[in-house]
């Protein structure tokens, strides 16, 4: 029963995260109106720098601090990250007309949940590993496939509690989610799972593989791909398309929905269908979805719903495929992949997040033409996946590679 527990609460922390993650991008409609927060493109792109920052350190930290304090404490540690950064996204609406000091605040608000992101997701890819090691593939694309629910939720309480004339009342309730998941988690013997923090994992004494930085690569792409569509399509969708706001947060709830839906479908497809043969395919349907967004004209907004339903589907199994394939090729360092490839992801969603603003500030493109040039960041990441997924013998002889110089470290001297 105890691990019943423990799993329910590993995988509805993956549905919260999902939620409080693309609270921010949801509500940018909130936060680029002249009658709330007036944030320009580019004031609302750098919101983002410090989340994708904090994020990409605290996911780097993170597999050492596993080892010394635990992965308990640190998934912990990241839930109260979480609802710290809600707290101030909620405090940040009594002063949103104060510019300077309301931008201040949601700056520390997303630092906060870079750290939440940084410490959580990577922990829980370690425990839903650790709780089916003989299906690691699918163990981990599960858990994201929740994590995309909760992204697909936010936008459906944004449009609600907007409607309701109280946008706020969206963080409120993530942040009563996020206490509420803190109270049940902190009694759970999650430490069980992966045996971290006892003193036995010394994979911090070995030295990343080559084939890790291939694997990062394909992260940074992935990440750029997905926070063009996350973070940005709502805007797209009203600046560029014309669309209303609801129409905007539709298209946003339906990309993170394919999102979901991709996971669970291919999850489930996994005896017929093989994850390697998913993997190639999926980046190719991200070029077209990009291509297909560059093009559209300002004439019907629901063509860019289909556009990012397509980049939906093939975002969907990606991050998870790539985490859960560097971790079982590189097992005996399992946690620093999963750390480092989540802080690599980080990475290109900074780049994403922030370079739109400055591209269309100082360079003066469009959004279609950016879209178009990131067809050819996704055309790249088609290309390595060929390269991620190279013959399992190849694999396989990494993986002995980097068993026996993990045990070689791990002889006294």
């Amino acid at each position: 029963m105890a691990q019943h527990n423990e799993i329910a609460a590993v995988y509805l922390a993956g549905v919260i995260q999902g939620v409080a993650l693309i609270a921010f991008p949801a509500a940018s409609a909130i936060f680029t109106s002249a009658g709330d927060y007036g944030l320009s493109s580019a004031e609302y792109g750098g919101m983002f720098v410090p989340q994708a920052l904090t994020a990409i350190v605290s996911a780097l930290l993170g597999a050492g601090l596993i080892r010394r304090l635990g992965a308990k404490r640190i998934y912990l540690q990241g839930l109260a990250a979480n609802l710290l950064s809600m707290t101030l996204l909620i405090l940040s609406q009594f002063v949103m007309h104060q510019h300077t000091l309301a931008y201040g605040i949601l700056l520390a608000a997303t630092a906060c949940m870079g750290v939440g992101f940084g410490f959580t997701v990577p922990a829980l890819n370690t425990f839903a590993a650790a709780f089916f090691p003989q299906k690691v593939e699918v163990a981990v694309l599960g858990l994201n496939a929740l994590l995309g629910l909760g992204t697909a939720l936010a936008p459906l309480f944004v449009m609600f509690f907007v409607g309701m004339g109280t946008w706020w009342g969206m963080p409120v309730l993530v942040a009563a989610m996020i206490l509420g998941l803190l109270l049940f988690s902190v009694r759970l013997p999650l430490e069980k799972a992966v045996g971290a923090g006892d003193g036995q994992v010394q994979e911090a004494r070995t030295k990343l593989p080559s084939r890790f930085w291939v694997y990062a690569t394909f992260a940074l792409l992935y990440g750029i791909c997905e926070t063009m569509n996350g973070n940005w399509a709502s805007l797209y969708m009203t600046k560029e398309l014309g669309a209303s706001a609801a129409l905007a947060s539709l298209a946003l709830t339906i990309f993170w929905g394919m999102v979901t839906v991709g996971r669970v479908l291919f999850a489930a497809l996994e005896k017929w269908l093989a994850e390697r043969h998913t993997f190639r395919v999926l980046p190719l349907v991200v070029v077209v979805a990009f291509a297909l967004a560059a093009s559209l004209p300002q004439i019907d907004p629901r063509l860019g719903i289909a556009a990012f339903a397509m980049a939906g589907l093939g975002c969907s199994a990606l991050l998870p495929l790539v985490i859960s394939f560097g971790q079982e090729e590189m097992a005996t360092i399992a946690a620093s992949v999963a750390s480092g490839l989540i802080a690599f992801y980080q990475i290109g969603y900074g780049i994403a997040a922030f370079g739109v603003g400055p591209l269309q500030t100082w360079a003066g493109l469009d959004m279609n033409t950016i879209y178009g040039g990131t067809a050819v960041v996704a055309l790249m990441m088609a290309a390595l996946s060929f390269i991620v997924v190279r013959p399992r013998a190849a694999a396989g002889g990494l993986k002995h590679e980097t068993q026996v110089a993990h045990q070689q470290r791990r002889k006294p001297s």
